[in-house]
């Protein structure tokens, strides 16, 4: 009679899966949301799976070299799945609280799980290796300062070259947990109020940068948010929310909301001007408009929804310009890396070049979309000049009869918000700064067309 198979430790799976899904992204180059869908976790173990993937991601251009250094055989890797394996372990090991040996029992059986044979010795030896020698093992990887902050190299140089002494601390807010900003629809409450029902369900928060802006002191479900089943609030980082007042759009106005999915600035821009003649949120993929639809349903708001390219002939386009456009542009994504970590190893310096030719086509077909003396604000999410005030200059270098650039510092913004000459960047923060501060990393810059001047410039 055969024997029954031993059981295996508790977080086994956890760990399993999460090093399946790091192996995807590693090997196959997928994001972490896709990889977190093909490996499809229970219910029960994906904030687990998640969370243990998020932080090896965080740290892993730091903790794979350390992996590599111990193993005895130079530049003979083992199997994508058991480096992975081993990289998570590490990760447990060096930035959770859970208990160095337990982690390795666990890593151990989760070699099993994973239908490595033989591969359980080579993981307890390697990782009872790095409990010991831990500390010496990354003084060593360390003296690589990219290495160090677990960053690109070419990102670390990028930011100093940009931001001076400011890079090292945008780095130190880049592995950190993200914050959680929420957006409160202020026709339907006051932020005021909005904070005394979360101090009434024990839930810590204080006001964000603009006035609808609220940041939490701790992360919580969203089920456990008063109000945001009926659509009384999102969940939105509050440098997001700052894109619906630079538009500054008037009631019987029509937007345009390009490159608009998911939908957070979609439903902002619904709730700051609910006298809109028209809003029409537009998305090149259909899955992606999806999404659109089911934010504006929770929060009771309608939209015009067009699947199309901007960049296309605009064959849906009736022809009637548009008062405003937001255009948030696809981009690198560099401003949210604590938000998705797996842009470190997802994104590569080549891929900026060409992110900013395609942000510069974006801009100018939404511009043959606005009237005269109109307003168009373009957004991204990244922190490379070169895609950011780069781009706009690329603009403005062409001719487009009479088209300015808007000087932040003179415009209607709420007194938190940091002005620039003529731009605005946002730069993660750290949580020491206090979360009213929090806000991953934004890019915008307000244009105003040629002709009548607008409401407000």
């Amino acid at each position: 009679m055969n024997a029954s198979p031993t059981p295996l430790a508790p977080g086994t799976e956890a760990m399993t899966l999460a090093a399946r899904a790091l192996t995807l992204v590693v090997t196959e180059g997928c994001t972490a949301e896709d990889a977190l869908e093909r490996i499809a976790p229970p219910p029960t173990q994906r904030a687990a799976v998640r969370a243990i993937l998020a932080g090896t991601l965080r740290w892993y251009l730091r903790l794979a070299p350390a992996v590599d250094g111990l193993i005895r055989a130079p530049g003979r890797k083992p199997q994508a799945p058991l480096h992975a394996l081993l990289v998570v372990a590490a990760h447990q090991i060096m930035y959770s609280r859970a208990a160095a040996e337990s982690v390795v029992n666990i890593a151990v059986d989760a070699t099993r799980a994973l239908g490595l044979p033989g591969a359980a010795g080579f993981a307890n030896a390697v990782l009872r290796r790095l409990v010991r020698e831990g500390e010496s093992i990354f003084a060593h990887v360390d003296r690589r300062p990219a290495a160090a902050v677990a960053h690109p190299r070419w990102f670390v140089q990028a930011l100093e070259q940009a931001y001076g002494g400011r890079a090292p601390e945008i780095l130190a807010a880049n592995n950190e947990h993200p914050p959680m900003s929420l957006r409160v629809d202020l026709t339907r409450s006051r932020r005021q109020d909005y904070l005394a029902e979360l101090a009434a369900a024990g839930i810590g928060a204080v006001g964000g940068i603009v006035p609808t802006a609220v940041a939490l002191i701790e992360p919580v479900s969203i089920e456990s948010l008063p109000g945001f089943a009926e659509g009384r609030v999102s969940v939105q980082d509050a440098g997001a929310q700052v894109a619906a007042y630079l538009l500054d759009a008037q009631p019987g106005e029509r937007v345009l909301d390009a490159c608009a999915a998911p939908g957070g600035k979609t439903g902002h821009l619904l709730e700051h001007t609910p006298g809109l003649a028209e809003l029409v949120a537009l998305d090149s993929a259909a899955n992606r408009l999806e999404r659109v639809a089911a934010n504006l349903a929770r929060l009771g708001r309608k939209a015009t929804l067009v699947q199309a390219d901007l960049a296309s002939p605009p064959e849906w386009w009736d022809g009637r310009k548009f008062d405003r456009v937001l255009l948030d542009a696809p981009c690198s994504a560099t401003g949210v890396i604590r938000r998705h970590p797996d842009i470190k190893l997802l994104r590569r310096e080549t891929d900026i070049a060409g992110l900013a030719d395609v942000q510069l086509e974006l801009l100018r077909s939404a511009l043959k979309l606005l009237k005269p003396g109109g307003r168009l604000v373009y957004a991204t999410c990244s922190v490379l000049p070169q895609e950011n005030r780069g781009v706009v200059e690329r603009l403005m270098a062409e001719d487009w009869g009479g088209l300015r650039l808007l000087k932040a510092r003179d415009l209607p913004l709420p007194p938190l918000v940091p002005r620039g000459d003529g731009d605005v960047q946002l730069l993660p923060r750290l949580r020491s700064a206090g979360p009213e501060a929090a806000t991953d990393g934004f890019y915008y810059a307000c244009l105003k067309s040629g002709g009548t001047p607008d409401n407000a410039a």
